[in-house]
């Protein structure tokens, strides 16, 4: 009669599918989320009853209340805003531009910055508002 040896197979946990589901789900939340980007200052804006919301406003232009101008939280003098933009729409031409002007800031300011961004190659501008009574 033979013995026969039952050798007990060790329990290995195999991590490679997990590892390969969570890269995916990692590749899927990196394209799909939107990144909110900032002008780097605070604004006070007009608010307005007639104001709705943009669903892609990619390149983000303030406007201070002194007439100072920023873009990706850096200041930027009126000459330099052309360039900044042509940079930015050349990286996404489907960008739209959107002025974030402060209450105070003076209608001139933003005329000339709307020229410089228009000559910039945007043709789809919006100037930001909050949702209210208006004023």
């Amino acid at each position: 009669m033979k013995k026969r040896h039952f050798h007990e197979d060790e329990a290995e946990i195999n991590i490679t599918p997990m590892l390969d589901v969570v890269f995916i789900m990692l590749i899927f939340f990196i394209v799909t989320t939107s990144f909110v980007k900032e002008t780097g200052v605070e604004i006070s804006r007009p608010s307005s009853s007639q104001a709705k919301q943009v669903k892609k406003g990619n390149i983000l232009v303030a406007i201070k209340e002194d007439g100072m101008i920023w873009i990706n939280k850096q200041e930027v003098d009126l000459r330099a805003v052309r360039s900044r933009v042509e940079k930015m729409h050349a990286e996404n031409p489907e960008a739209s531009a959107v002025i974030i002007a402060d209450r105070g800031s003076r209608t001139g300011d933003l005329v000339e910055v709307m020229d410089q961004i228009k000559s910039a190659g945007v043709t789809s501008i919006s100037i930001a508002a909050e949702k209210g009574q208006g004023s």
